[in-house]
């Protein structure tokens, strides 16, 4: 047990401490103050993938940041290797905006994932394909009858490739899906590990430029191949401004684009990593001009959750209709 002091002098540097620390109360009161001014600023933290051609212009131009510094506003750019792994990022609270293909929202819906659907770009059919390595005896779709075929589990090629399937007239479990991340197809396409590989833009565009690989069939006449820009829904609720910005600025860098191609691609290329002329390819195939989702699009997107559910790829019913905002997104830059 510790001693009690017992006479007056020995409480002198007790009190000298007390009223130490009775002075620092005030600094301590006032941090919480000054630590919410500091994070008062909005930010915006969006979610991307370096095959998000536009976003990676948007993140080389520094378009974005000029426009939110207008706002008081700042903005945090997060990469992710792919849809699915954003999504999740999403729902857990790491970004607040998300740009995506049409697949992984309705994985994430069925999945309980909490977010909107806030707009998308054009449809962008040629911009997704099913390849096959250049010397193959594979020619027709109905080829694939037996193959293995390597895709990204949950990414917008999966529905292509069901849609394939049904045009071929074969059915889902005729083939052999081999669920693999862009990189590591890649891999197991060049050595002969696969007998095919669905996969998107940029990824596609560097396969055909530099394995010769030949294109059996992209999504012209399957699927629309929307891209869809998601956010966690209390966020578009508290911060209009902030996605307005984002998509002002996305109408506004996809036309400069559309009318400098080889210069966007100089730009890109860099960010991505990959050579200019396979950003340059990618550029062509792509639609860009961010809009809010129509009924046409949304019933578009039901019918892939749809034939998900029907192939019991998601474990429930997804309802499109539930993921949408109250209040589109609207953008005064058309």
């Amino acid at each position: 047990m510790s001693r009690i002091p017992s006479s007056p002098s020995s409480f002198r540097p007790l009190r000298r401490r007390l009223a130490a620390a009775l002075a620092l109360i005030p600094l301590a009161l006032a941090a919480p103050a000054l630590h919410a001014q500091d994070s008062a600023r909005p930010l915006l933290r969006i979610g991307y993938q370096k095959s998000a051609s536009l976003l990676a212009l948007q993140k080389a131009q520094g378009s974005l940041e000029r426009r939110l510094a207008a706002l008081q506003a700042d903005v945090k750019w997060v990469e992710f290797p792919a849809g699915p792994q954003l999504l999740e990022g999403l729902n857990v609270g790491s970004v607040d905006v998300g740009f995506v293909g049409e697949a992984p929202p309705i994985f994430a819906q069925a999945a309980g994932a909490n977010f909107v659907y806030i707009g998308n770009d054009p449809a962008s059919p040629e911009a997704e394909a099913i390849v096959v390595p250049k010397d193959s005896a594979i020619r027709t779709l109905a080829d694939l009858k037996g193959r293995r075929i390597a895709l990204n589990k949950g990414s917008n090629v999966h529905y292509l490739l069901v849609r394939a399937l049904e045009k071929a007239g074969l059915k889902y479990g005729d083939i052999q899906p081999v669920f693999l991340p862009p990189a590591d197809a890649r891999a197991a396409f060049e050595k002969g590990a696969v007998d095919a590989w669905v996969i998107w833009d940029p990824f596609l565009a560097a396969v055909e430029k530099q394995t010769g690989a030949r294109l059996l069939a992209d999504g012209r006449g399957l699927v629309s191949n929307h891209a869809f820009y998601l956010a966690e829904r209390q966020f578009t609720q508290k911060h209009p401004q902030l996605v307005r910005a984002l998509f002002e600025d996305s109408v506004e860098q996809g036309r400069w684009l559309k009318a400098n191609l080889k210069e966007a691609a100089r730009r890109i290329a860099p960010v991505q990593g990959l050579d200019v002329d396979v950003v340059e390819r990618t550029l062509q195939r792509a639609e860009y001009g961010v809009a809010p989702v129509t009924p046409g699009v949304a019933a578009e997107q039901q019918k892939v959750a749809d034939a998900f559910l029907e192939l019991k790829l998601i474990p429930k019913p997804v309802r499109i209709a539930d993921a949408l905002p109250a209040t589109p997104v609207t953008t005064a830059a058309r």
